[in-house]
């Protein structure tokens, strides 16, 4: 007999525009990643503001998280809300971990697993599955979590989830609005302090990534609360173009302004847009990929980028090769997290899902 999903824990229709959005920004983390471990000199690298698209994901969040669970988060209770976004979530946190330790292992470029215990990267492994920042390799720059760096984000993703399932799901959206306006402030002063918002990922910069978090997941939560959607004919098309030339903008000495002014007004906005515009049925396919790839190719990436960096240590490619590799390399991660997605993430998460039901 099959289970049948209670109405209380049935996922809501998508806004599929964002879908898509969610997956230009993930290639763009991506090409940005690549890009970087070659061009140390950001104001010459053409994807500059890639970063950027960590703090679009946020504020992504903070809009389809209120509007996925505002209305129900009463009824199914805190506990049943993190269910849900462990079993969302989670399964891709444990996939990116044992992918980063096999890279770690038997990178062919070069690394140094020697230099550590079985036990210290048992203990490297533990933290990266259960999400403990653990600042231990040097040579991976300190990231939080060194199997798997983007995993960061995700971090303060759950933390966010915290406090909303606690406090925010109840807060009246008057006084949302005066603690997202408060929230400018670390935001700012992050960003002035260091002259940009590319922090967060590691130990030195690790309250960063709380004031990049904070702010964005607010805002869109005031989107979805104030309805700040905007109906427009605008189509797929044009919002790629909006929501890609954020990451795509000069890096230059004044970013301590422009990169506040996107993330506090222009991302926000493109969510409002996003919301409200129009998708053509030649697009919404396009769309529904981009956002299911999407979360499995950003957690999924970043063990290659090890090996690319070693690689490019090692080899120092010209312009032609390196092109080749990047552009091949970002189809093939394409590759590998729809696999993934398919072989691993739905079927874990409906096995999941199926034992949650029967165990309720």
């Amino acid at each position: 007999m099959e289970l049948q999903t209670p109405a209380i824990l049935k996922t809501k229709p998508h806004f599929e525009i964002l879908d898509g959005l969610r997956g230009v920004a993930a290639l763009s983390v991506v090409t940005f990643h690549f890009m970087e471990m070659a061009i140390s000199d950001y104001s010459k690298n053409f994807i500059g503001h890639g970063f950027l698209a960590v703090d679009f994901f946020f504020c992504l969040s903070g809009f389809v998280i209120a509007y996925a669970y505002d209305d129900r988060i009463g009824k199914m209770g805190v506990m049943e809300f993190f269910k849900s976004r462990l079993i969302r979530l989670h399964p891709m946190v444990i996939m990116g971990s044992v992918l980063g330790l096999i890279t770690f292992l038997f990178d062919p470029f070069g690394g140094h697993p020697e230099l550590y215990s079985t036990g210290r990267i048992a203990l490297i492994f533990l933290c990266s599955i259960l999400l403990i920042p653990f600042p231990v390799v040097t040579e991976r720059a300190f990231n939080l979590f060194n199997l798997n760096a983007p995993a960061w984000s995700l971090f303060w993703e759950y933390i966010a989830n915290i406090f909303y399932a606690f406090i925010l799901s109840k807060l009246h959206k008057r006084w949302l609005l005066l603690l997202t306006l408060l929230m400018t402030v670390p935001l700012c002063f992050v960003c002035y302090r260091t002259g940009n918002l590319m922090g967060g990922w590691s130990g030195g910069t690790f309250w960063d990534g709380g004031a990049r978090v904070a702010y964005s997941f607010l805002a869109g939560m005031l989107v979805y609360r104030f309805n700040w959607i905007i109906r427009s004919k605008l189509g797929f098309g044009l919002m790629l173009v909006l929501v890609f030339a954020a990451f795509i903008m000069p890096f230059s000495k004044w970013n301590w302004l422009t990169e506040p002014l996107v993330v506090l007004f222009y991302f926000p906005l493109i969510v409002a847009l996003g919301a409200g515009a129009k998708l053509s049925e030649g697009l919404r396919k396009i769309c529904v990929f981009s956002g299911k790839i999407s979360y499995p190719l950003y957690m999924t990436h970043y063990a290659a980028l090890w090996m690319f960096g070693n690689y490019y240590a090692s080899h120092k490619p010209g312009t032609t090769e390196f092109s080749v590799v990047v552009i091949t390399s970002v189809i093939l991660l394409v590759g590998v997290a729809w696999l993934v997605m398919v072989f691993y993430d739905i079927p874990v998460r409906r096995y999941l899902g199926r034992k949650r039901i029967a165990d309720g």
